[in-house]
């Protein structure tokens, strides 16, 4: 059921890759919601992906750029703009990667070139691109800006290794970059801190199904899905969150509050 909470909204929403992706998720929402967006992914992404189909689904055109470009991303604001005939109302990043993950290096043994990847694609990415969004005044007064992130930016999981450091990064410049489009343009920027997640990426990580379980049987609610969690970046974007920003939101059914659940002390 839609409730026509974008009607007239015009957004970017990258990392789409494929039925998977939460950012998939969100586009299909967000069309259903009333808005208008193109979508964005690195050249690479979209061709392993299945965004051209998307996109149709969508009547989204599609821009490629590099989120580690600023010239891609200046591009890609100018670009949205023309496509969509004004302002950027809301912004999706849903854009990480690790190559020490990807290649199986242990924490205690990273490839410190690969790290610098992580920390740029994963979370200097989101301020390059609310810096290229700022300098060309191309977000609209009471816009949003969110970022999906993980509560290993918080606490220790030991497979997450280097993404667990681009993600407290992300997380500061939330708070860092939100006071100053705050003060700017009222532009709100969140990050969502969201459950494990059955995506390509998630998948990727060694122990992932393991720890899905896990985390499913210590939160009351159990895992949060990648559709609800479209469903919550909806609100975000919408003219009901105007007061929201800086925040770390975890939409992850409880697990973040709870220490142990009884099925858990019952597995032991």
């Amino acid at each position: 059921m839609a409730y026509g909470l974008l009607n007239g909204k015009r957004g970017i929403i990258s990392g789409a890759l494929n039925e998977q992706s939460i950012a998939w998720k969100v586009a299909l929402k967000a069309k259903e919601e009333g808005a208008s967006f193109v979508l964005t992914n690195a050249p690479i992404a979209m061709r392993m992906g299945e965004i051209n189909r998307l996109a149709e689904q969508c009547s989204a055109e599609i821009i490629p750029a590099d989120a580690t470009s600023v010239e891609d991303l200046e591009k890609l604001f100018t670009q949205s703009q023309e496509v969509l005939g004004g302002k950027i109302d809301f912004v999706l990043h849903s854009i990480g990667m690790s190559p020490n993950i990807r290649k199986g290096r242990a924490y205690t043994d990273l490839n410190y070139e690969w790290f610098k990847q992580s920390l740029d694609v994963s979370a200097m990415s989101l301020h390059k691109m609310l810096q290229v969004a700022y300098k060309q005044d191309a977000i609209a007064e009471w816009g949003s800006v969110v970022a999906l992130t993980y509560m290993a930016a918080q606490r220790t999981f030991p497979f997450y290794t280097d993404m667990a450091e681009a993600k407290a990064m992300l997380e500061s410049i939330t708070r860092s970059f939100g006071y100053h489009y705050g003060k700017f343009r009222k532009v709100r920027v969140n990050t969502v801190s969201q459950s494990p997640t059955v995506t390509t990426a998630g998948s990727g990580i060694g122990g992932f199904d393991k720890f899905y379980g896990f985390a499913d049987k210590i939160a009351p609610l159990g895992n949060a899905s990648a559709d609800q969690c479209a469903d919550y970046c909806l609100t975000l974007f919408s003219d009901f969150t105007r007061m929201v920003t800086m925040q770390n939101l975890f939409h992850d059914g409880g697990f973040v509050s709870t220490g142990v659940s009884q099925e858990v002390m019952e597995s032991l």
